[in-house]
């Protein structure tokens, strides 16, 4: 903490993300409002907030976007960011994320892709590259770029995630070496070997490996992904590419990158002040009445592939089919939160998560008993309540940068 206040005492803060760190609604009385967001990108980075003069530059998500931009929030009593949204065509968006950044890059990083079969990377597919993820990209550096030249002390910008792959380099061509501040992007999903890389085609490969090189710090979620990029880079960039391994350090193009795996955490006293709040309690006394006398048997998770959801309710199904005695006595609470239902394959999987939840309720419910219920939203204070009251945690993801 007094190496974070002493640092930020002296540097400007710029955090680059496709989602802000809120999520804007209309309340009652038809006023636009915000809430936390919900995601582990946000639960790890607003605790940094709390030292720095930051500016979180996001794409805007709605309307009300619009309505805060360039203005500064309370996050809590102690952390306040000012906001920077950035307006796209609806076209462009949806190539960038819904077509490039997810599905092709996030089912590529989880190893989920049935490479028989899939992907097929056509000419839309190099559309949406090309007029959609790259001119995203380009459009982020712009605005940051932008900020670092308005701040007054020298900045450092942390670009985040698998959306912003082309961002550093950017910036980099955009400033003069005097100019440039010091840029980390940290990757908070899992980083494959250079075979699984090798779906994609060279163009856009060699794109996202120097846009990453770019970076003056790589950040990865373990060991083995901060060395499976190293491996990708020395096996798929073009030309000379220095690599220690046991150093973590990369050189590429006369540009030294410093590659580390920093597993990521969350702000604890800020959690245990949020555990404490009335509304927190009050979904706790909710929770309560729900689950009654039973056991708890929970999972909170975003509602995607790679969380293994189906298998879990699978498992639950089994439990009550092979241990009868349990019946009656248990519930399974899922808190899901919704993610990328504009992704086919992701609406797809909502539909295989709730008929796998019909199915057992179907099977083993009684007009007394529901064996299982799902509580789907964007709601962090029921989720904290949750995770006050289970006696079984699950969790059980194929692959996962963050759990």
């Amino acid at each position: 903490e007094a190496l974070q206040t002493a640092y930020f005492a002296e540097h400007d803060l710029i955090i680059a993300a496709n989602r802000g760190p809120v999520t804007f609604f209309t309340d009652q009385a038809g006023k636009p409002d915000f809430r936390r967001g919900e995601g582990g990108l946000v639960t790890a980075l607003t605790g940094l907030c709390r030292y720095a003069d930051a500016t979180w530059i996001a794409s805007a998500q709605a309307e009300a976007d619009a309505i805060f931009d360039h203005g500064t929030i309370t996050l809590d009593e102690n952390t306040r960011v000012r906001l920077r949204f950035l307006p796209f065509a609806r076209d462009v968006y949806d190539a960038y994320y819904n077509v490039i950044a997810n599905p092709l890059l996030w089912f590529l990083q989880h190893s989920m892709w049935d490479v028989p079969r899939a992907p097929i990377i056509d000419r839309a597919t190099w559309t949406a590259w090309e007029s959609g993820y790259v001119i995203a990209n380009q459009k982020f550096a712009q605005a940051i770029v932008r900020q670092v030249q308005a701040n007054a002390r020298p900045t450092l910008v942390m670009v985040q995630d698998y959306q912003l792959y082309l961002t550093p380099g950017f910036i980099r061509k955009a400033l003069k070496p005097r100019e440039r501040p010091t840029v980390l992007h940290f990757v908070h999903i899992p980083w494959p070997g250079p075979e699984y890389w090798g779906i994609l085609p060279p163009t856009m490969r060699t794109a996202i490996l120097e846009g990453l090189c770019a970076a003056d710090l790589l950040g990865f979620q373990t060991q083995q992904d901060a060395h499976n990029f190293m491996r990708t880079c020395k096996y798929h960039l073009p030309g000379r590419v220095g690599v220690r391994y046991n150093k973590g350090r990369l050189w590429y193009r006369n540009h030294t990158t410093h590659v580390r795996d920093f597993p990521i955490s969350i702000d604890v006293d800020a959690l245990r002040r949020k555990a404490r709040t009335r509304e927190v309690q009050r979904y706790r006394q909710e929770l309560e009445t729900l689950i009654g006398e039973r056991q708890l048997i929970l999972r909170v998770d975003r509602l995607e592939p790679s969380k293994n959801i189906v298998r879990g309710f699978l498992a639950f199904e089994e439990l009550l089919e092979v241990y009868p005695e349990h019946l009656g006595k248990i519930k399974f609470v899922a808190v899901l939160v919704p993610s990328r239902l504009g992704v086919e394959e992701y609406q797809a999987y909502l539909d295989e998560v709730m008929a796998a939840v019909g199915r057992i309720n179907a099977r083993y419910g009684t007009s007394g008993w529901e064996p299982v219920r799902v509580l789907v939203g964007q709601n962090y204070p029921r989720a904290v309540a949750a995770m006050q009251l289970y006696d079984v945690l699950l969790v059980n993801s194929i692959a996962d940068g963050m759990n």
